[in-house]
């Protein structure tokens, strides 16, 4: 990605990025670590996390920016955990990168939460791992979501909320289609919510990275013995699959665009099923429910000064002595 279309420097932003330790996520921690962010790197096997962490270095980047932090996405009590750890250390968070994701998974088969794998794993897990720290993201003066999809989405039918996780759903490709069109249908979604309650200073979009060679597909026997072997010829590398999602992270050329879905760092169109705000806010709501969130929106939404341990404690003195009740 040219420098034009990048800002040159992320000094001073924290970003997080599920799928971290390899492909597309790898390079889009590398390329944020290298412009000066803080970046959590969020990884279902921190062995892997560790071992990423090294390769980064290796390539330049500072290891003292590197955090790593476990995220199993097909987990809500993980991703819970972590969220709780990052709002611990962070008060602000400027960038948030859902990038994680499976493909081809061999067998039907149900989270722990009671959801199918392919639609825990991209999108549930990331919708509530964005909801989770929609504080923090609020308290940015420019923060941005962006939503790994892919151009497969195409090919998906229309959501059934009803029977998503049934086994009858379930097939080689389809549930990855249907993931993938949740994801592009979250950004619209949240961004009218952002309309609706005032939200300003945050955005989300969609993208498709392009067809690169990671292992995203190493389930596919296919794939993985008779396509790999031939990618170098038509795919993308990983870094130019992340370039994308980079230029929506921080590019000024897309300040202030929020809901949209993106190709080759442009604007592109989506799967017409996605531009249906009818279902896009069903979809919304279903995942406030089975994400256990309905009880949790108001809290996303408070006011961030209401989030100043030190001005909380100030009112408190301040009542004490106003109601002389100071000893």
């Amino acid at each position: 990605m040219t420098g034009d279309k990048l800002e040159s420097s992320a000094r001073g932003k924290v970003a997080v990025v599920t799928g971290a330790n390899t492909g597309i996520g790898l390079e889009i921690v590398r390329e944020l670590n290298l412009r000066n962010a803080k970046v959590y790197m969020l990884c279902r096997d921190e062995k892997r996390g560790q071992e990423a962490k090294t390769v980064l270095v290796g390539m330049g980047c500072d290891a003292s920016r590197l955090l790593i932090e476990r995220c199993d996405l097909s987990s809500f009590e993980s991703i819970r955990n972590c969220v709780r750890t990052l709002m611990d250390y962070e008060k602000t968070i400027d960038i948030l990168v859902n990038n994680a994701g499976i493909m081809c998974y061999p067998k039907y088969e149900m989270t722990i939460d009671g959801h199918e794998m392919h639609w825990q794993s991209n999108y549930l897990g990331h919708f509530l791992l964005t909801e989770s720290l929609l504080p923090a993201m609020k308290t940015s003066t420019a923060a941005r979501i962006v939503n790994l999809s892919s151009a497969l989405h195409m090919k998906s039918d229309r959501i059934d909320l009803s029977q998503i996780d049934e086994k009858k759903q379930f097939g080689l490709f389809k549930p990855y289609y249907r993931s993938k069109l949740a994801n592009v249908m979250h950004a619209r979604a949240l961004t009218q919510r952002f309309r609706e309650d005032g939200t300003n200073n945050v955005t989300i979009n969609s993208c498709h990275p392009g067809v690169v060679n990671t292992e995203l597909s190493r389930r596919f026997v296919i794939a993985r013995y008779i396509a790999r072997p031939f990618m170098w010829l038509f795919a993308k590398t990983p870094r130019e699959g992340a370039q994308t999602a980079l230029y929506l992270a921080l590019s000024k050329n897309v300040y202030g665009i929020s809901g949209k879905y993106f190709s080759d760092s442009a604007i592109a169109s989506e799967n017409p099923l996605a531009l249906d705000d009818d279902a896009c806010q069903d979809l919304y709501n279903y995942s406030l429910e089975k994400c256990l969130l309905q009880n949790d929106s108001a809290i996303a939404s408070e006011n961030p000064l209401a989030l100043d341990d030190d001005a909380c404690q100030d009112l408190y003195n301040y009542s004490l002595e106003k109601c002389l009740l100071q000893k």
